[in-house]
């Protein structure tokens, strides 16, 4: 144990009493770095591995910490009452955790050895040997599927799809953890009926799945992209009528999965 509390890793952020990310009340602990440029991403600061500076409210803020498994565990376990009272645990997010295999699964077994609950938010857009280091010591997997078409795919985050599908059906066949698949739904890139259908139907085929999240686009990581000096991509893009979402939902429900608006 006292081994693998010395691994280092990168994180950005740490968040408490999270009740958005898995269930019941969580911690969310970002990591730096994603393989992903996503056109909506609201942690733009997560995408560099490297240590940023970002204008936050006018002021400097670094966006980038070096630490150890035993660095945030203290952090963790201070909540270990709330997540036994409501089924809560711990949640890795990013940015994209499965970039740091030297860190996150370790950070992920200690949570494990003090019996908390573990979730990962995740593109699954990893080397399936990295991911299997992840497995045995997750509850839960949360996990993004954007769009079935690759070269669409491919035009909103910069990165083809083939890889995250493969991954989210051998994540399921495992059996090792409750796969929930979410899709966060953009404009112009996959708020039809059938691309929500193409992408429930592809959910509805993975062993053991049984829960879909629509998540609706919002802007609320805009003004982060100013603070970096970037240029937000969805500038001036109109959010989704909740009619529209809800429409949507009764299309995905057509799969026989359970469909809810956020989460």
């Amino acid at each position: 144990m006292e081994n693998y509390m010395k691994a280092k890793g990168r994180i950005f952020d740490i968040q408490k009493y999270s009740i958005h990310d898995g269930p019941g009340i969580r911690t969310i602990i970002f990591l730096k770095g994603c393989a992903l440029r996503c056109k909506w991403c609201c942690n733009p600061e997560s995408q560099e591995f490297g240590v940023q500076t970002m204008l936050f409210e006018g002021k400097e803020k670094i966006m980038g910490q070096d630490v150890t498994v035993a660095d945030v565990m203290p952090v963790i376990k201070q909540d270990i009452f709330y997540y036994n009272r409501s089924g809560g645990g711990v949640t890795l997010s990013g940015g994209e955790a499965l970039l740091q295999p030297d860190f996150a699964p370790h950070l992920l077994h200690a949570c494990k050895d003090y019996g908390i609950n573990t979730a990962i938010e995740t593109t699954g857009f990893a080397k399936w040997e990295i991911i299997q280091k992840y497995l045995p010591f997750l509850d839960y997997v949360l996990m993004d599927i954007k769009h079935m078409n690759s070269l669409k795919h491919k035009e909103f985050t910069t990165q083809p799809n083939e890889l995250i599908l493969e991954n989210a059906k051998k994540i399921a066949q495992s059996g090792l953890v409750n796969l929930t698949i979410r899709v966060p739904v953009i404009p112009a890139f996959n708020d039809t009926h059938k691309e929500i259908d193409d992408i429930a139907m592809f959910a509805a085929s993975l062993p053991g799945v049984e829960k879909l999240h629509l998540l609706p686009y919002h802007r609320l990581g805009q003004g982060k992209y100013e603070g970096l000096g970037r240029q937000y991509a969805l500038d001036g893009v109109e959010l989704i009528p909740d009619k529209h979402m809800k429409e949507l939902l009764v299309t995905a429900e057509k799969s026989g999965l359970k469909c809810q608006i956020g989460g």
